[in-house]
């Protein structure tokens, strides 16, 4: 049987998901930019072209010397037009302008836009009616980057904006992570597919789901596997297989410490845990293993009541996620001030369901669930945040401010 910390706490759980991550991080590939969305950086990147490249309107309107303009309302002479997409390599001399559109490049000389609501033309002349500052409404080349800034660093997120800034450098792929491959397990003789006629004793099968979609959200193609029934023989079976096949293994449910409940020994037994049982609640029986025997995967093997898989995933399940891509940037955390009063009566960190919102004075707050129990999904499915409550016993005031994890 190996040797293995349990009963851990929240802090030292996380201390042994980063470790392990960290040994574990996918490594790099090459991404066209279309699909590059969501992913992990897996290198800086540097700018290859100064941004703007070049001198231009940010307005439709007219180009002009500032120093032409007079006190009162000033005329000049319309010399042509330059519109975007094309450098016409236009220059104005004094008393001078040229109609110029949004993103078109400034005519030599010209070094200021107005704009065209603030003008009148007649013919070939065009009077300015409200004359702009020096500069204004021109973007000068490079005052966004210059060439050899670094615009991202390895581990940034690709949001749809940094994304958009690879595009502008002209850069069709990024060098990424790559994402873990992941099989989901769901355990239990209980456990019947929605759909299908319920016999007593029997439960639906919600893990699965829920699991999914928070998987799927995380931009990952998880693979699910048919329920395991309650049979040693028959869950080594699968996990062997699945522990050769995939990155990362999660399974819900048989985790504890009741007759039914054969991963914890099965790991035990045939790969190397990490730890097993967090000082947390929900999700306490939390499990990780690297494979051993059954393959090169982690197994990350979650409760199996529906709160505690949440919770366990929202916390845990995806901090392992991030370091296996190498991600930098920490998830949201905020703080808000409780609803109402609340008691905490036990001494294991807890993480309370909840619900934001924020008032017109500006205050976040968070209204906690009263149905706390882990089986309690409705509550879950009320709540779109997490509570955070530390060790110990306590009360909180209402007003309390506490830190909250969103969904």
């Amino acid at each position: 049987m190996s040797d293995f910390p349990t009963r851990i706490t929240y802090a030292a759980a996380c201390e042994i998901v980063d470790a392990v991550a960290i040994d574990r991080q996918r490594p790099p590939e090459r991404c066209a930019l279309p699909r590059a969305h969501g992913r992990v950086l897996a290198a800086d990147v540097h700018a290859v072209l100064q941004q703007p490249p070049f001198d231009n309107s940010a307005m439709d309107g007219f180009a002009l010397r500032h120093a032409d303009l007079g006190d009162g309302d000033t005329t000049l002479e319309l010399a042509g037009e330059q519109f975007a997409g094309t450098a016409l390599d236009l220059h104005i001399g004094p008393g001078q302008c040229t109609r110029i559109t949004t993103g078109a490049p400034l005519p030599a000389a010209a070094d200021t836009v107005v704009m065209k609501e603030n003008a009148a033309v007649d013919a070939n002349r065009v009077r300015v009616l409200v004359a702009p500052g020096p500069g204004q409404h021109v973007r000068r080349a490079g005052e966004d980057s210059a060439v050899g800034d670094r615009l991202l660093q390895a581990g940034d997120v690709l949001s749809p904006s940094r994304v958009a800034l690879c595009a502008s450098q002209g850069m069709a792929e990024l060098e990424v992570r790559r994402r873990p491959t992941v099989a989901v397990f769901t355990t239990g003789d209980e456990l019947v597919e929605p759909g299908l006629p319920l016999r007593p004793g029997e439960i639906y099968n919600s893990n699965r789901e829920q699991l999914m979609g928070l998987l799927r959200a995380e931009g990952l193609e998880p693979v699910a596997w048919p329920t395991l029934p309650d049979d040693p023989g028959t869950i080594e079976s699968a996990l062997r297989h699945a522990g050769n096949a995939f990155d990362l293994v999660i399974t819900c449910g048989g985790v504890s410490a009741g007759e039914k409940d054969h991963v914890p020994a099965l790991l035990q037994a045939q790969g190397r845990v990490r730890f097993w049982k967090v000082r947390m609640k929900p999700g306490m029986p939390l499990l990780l293993a690297e494979g051993g025997r059954l393959g090169d995967a982690l197994f990350l093997c979650l409760p199996g009541n529906p709160v505690s898989v949440l919770a366990t995933w929202l916390t845990l399940g995806r901090r392992l996620l991030d370091g296996l891509q190498g991600r930098r940037e920490p998830r949201l955390r905020l703080h808000a001030r409780l609803g109402t009063d609340w008691h905490k009566g036990h001494e294991r960190l807890e993480f309370l369901r909840g619900r934001l919102h924020c008032g017109d004075d500006g205050v976040l707050r968070v209204e906690p669930n009263p149905a706390d129990g882990s089986h309690r999904m409705r509550a879950a499915a009320d709540s779109d945040a997490l509570i955070v409550l530390a060790e110990g016993p306590r009360d909180y005031p209402v007003d309390s401010v506490v830190e909250v994890l969103p969904y």
